[in-house]
């Protein structure tokens, strides 16, 4: 008779303690919820990791009910899942360590577009003082009356040509570095922009320069950036044409 009175003293400890209320086991046990709080409390502001899932599954198991263990079923569940984790974590080092060594391998080949031409919008207007600007403005729609306005780095307007209808397509531009006035203006970095008349709207299309790349580099989210004449980067993929 007693010790059918302990062992229904201690279901009714752990059926209260599965039922969530206050009722505490006995001194000096230990139960599975006192032990994964102490471990998750141990690891306070960290992830969990691999090592963090296999403590806790074997806290469990030193750690269960003597008089209703873990079933087979759930024993084998948790076993697929941290084999499951096991390999997600496998695979999520194999991937980084592959797009790393991709970055490295795209940075190193685009170190070839040095010294190279490029379309960049947005880009200065680079003029030595010699030698032409030349750029090209995008119209997938053409234009009926387009604009060009050449400022200075002050912001100043040196020159501005107006142009009749424009077809559909890549319009070629080409500045020599004359103001209104026929005369040279200094060498420096000019902005070049673009006003269009586009089916009875105006529209400021972007003014692609050709630039020389000067460098590349590698932003933190491990894109390419091409360092080109005139101080301004741009990302490799927002380049519209390579040239020599």
């Amino acid at each position: 008779m007693m010790t059918l009175s302990t062992n229904n003293s201690l279901n009714a400890a752990a059926a209260a303690a599965n039922a969530g209320t206050n009722i505490k086991a006995p001194a000096g046990v230990k139960t599975t919820v006192d032990a994964a709080n102490e471990t998750l409390a141990a690891k306070a502001g960290s992830g969990m990791g691999q090592k963090d899932f296999l403590t806790l599954f074997t806290t469990q198991l030193k750690c269960q009910d003597p008089l209703d263990p873990v079933k087979n079923e759930a024993f084998v569940a948790q076993l697929a899942q941290f084999s499951q984790l096991e390999a997600t974590t496998a695979m999520s080092e194999s991937l980084k360590t592959f797009v790393d060594s991709m970055s490295g391998e795209r940075m190193m080949s685009s170190t070839n577009l040095i010294g190279k031409t490029v379309a960049v919008p947005g880009a200065p207007a680079v003029f030595n003082g010699e030698k032409a600007v030349q750029g090209l403005i995008p119209l997938p729609m053409g234009a009926s009356g387009l604009q060009l306005q050449v400022a200075n780095d002050k912001g100043q307007v040196v020159a501005k040509q107006i142009l009749g209808p424009q077809q559909v397509g890549d319009m070629p531009l080409y500045w020599d570095g004359s103001d209104d006035a026929g005369n040279k203006v200094p060498a420096g970095n000019y902005t070049i922009t673009a006003s269009a008349v586009v089916q009875g709207k105006n529209t400021n299309p972007t003014v692609s320069i050709l630039s020389t790349v000067t460098g590349v580099n590698q932003s933190t989210d491990k894109s390419i950036l091409l360092e080109v004449a005139g101080g301004k980067s741009v990302k490799l993929t927002d380049v519209q044409r390579i040239g020599g």
